[in-house]
């Protein structure tokens, strides 16, 4: 049996992971799931809790929270490992979104998701580099917005006690209406160069992010390659008429919504940049991203074909 960490972030889900902590370890121990059990205790200390036990031997870290724990938990794993190929991450979805885990077939329900963890099933999956203004470099498992879903990111932090789509969805609305901007950007993906005013850069290693909105519906983890949206300049309520469509991942069907595939992206601007990380913000004011993908780099608990193909 690998040996196993649970790093459980008690403010994940506006305190939904805290509420469910007896019930993890219980349901585990149920299920014969030997593990060491730890609680962050602030912003950022799963970072330092996933390097630890990377050097204490652990080869398997279970991340009980949302996107921002398994953000920083890969962090962590990958910071300690110097980028290279590291352990094994599971998740048992508590947070707000849970876009990462769901999109990679862990199921919501505590026993299901520790079912899975138990069945030792797991799969080689990709991630992402992110550098900002040259100064702040992370990784990323899922999406990386630029413009309008960094605003969102923005604003969702002001509210303490929603989770899902009951979050997102009006800060999406009032984004939309109140704060959306348009900036001209200089955009590389590979060697594909632009040269436009856009709403929104999102750069997706999975397919949905926001708690249900199908940002980049083909997209693979396991593929090597990152899943580029790009929207350029659109009214206010052509903006809103496209709300049900990204959800459902039909946007892409519209003509001023286009997707492309590489492994680096370059986005620089003199004007301001919004820019979410997998949901965080690391930067109040961005003027250049760059984004690379690392393939193959960390195994994750999920099931087989949890990810559905681009045919």
């Amino acid at each position: 049996m690998l040996k196993t960490k649970v790093i459980l972030n008690p403010l994940a889900g506006r305190g939904y992971a805290g509420a469910i902590s007896s019930k993890v370890r219980r349901t585990l121990s149920s299920l014969g799931v030997p593990f060491d059990y730890v609680e962050t205790e602030y912003a950022g200390h799963a970072v330092l809790l996933a390097r630890q036990a990377v050097r204490e031997g652990y080869e398997r870290i279970i991340a009980v929270g949302g996107d921002g724990t398994a953000h920083e938990i890969i962090n962590g794993m990958m910071e300690e490992a110097n980028g290279a190929f590291t352990g094994c991450l599971g998740c048992i979805p508590a947070g707000s979104g849970n876009d990462f885990a769901v999109m990679n077939g862990v199921p919501t329900s505590v026993e299901a998701a520790c079912a899975l963890i138990a069945s030792g099933a797991s799969a080689p999956v990709d991630l992402g580099k992110i550098t900002l203004d040259g100064t702040i470099t992370r990784y990323f498992d899922n999406t990386v917005g630029v413009g309008f879903d960094g605003l969102v990111a923005k604003e969702t932090r002001r509210l303490t006690h929603l989770r899902g789509l009951a979050l997102y969805l009006p800060v999406v609305l009032k984004t939309i209406f109140i704060t959306m901007q348009s900036p001209h950007v200089a955009l590389a993906i590979d060697d594909r160069l632009f040269d436009m005013r856009t709403v929104m850069i999102s750069t997706c290693n999975g397919p949905r992010q926001g708690g249900g909105f199908l940002m980049a519906p083909y997209a693979r983890y396991d593929d090597g390659l990152l899943d580029v949206i790009v929207a350029e300049t659109l009214p206010r309520l052509e903006m809103l008429a496209l709300v049900p469509r990204f959800l459902k991942g039909t946007h892409l069907r519209h003509k001023k919504i286009a997707a492309y595939q590489g492994r680096r992206v370059l986005i620089a601007s003199d004007d301001i940049l919004h820019v979410h990380v997998d949901g965080e913000i690391l930067a109040e004011e961005v003027h250049r991203v760059e984004i690379e993908v690392v393939p193959q780099c960390l195994r994750m608990i999920r099931p087989a074909a949890s990810v559905p193909s681009k045919e």
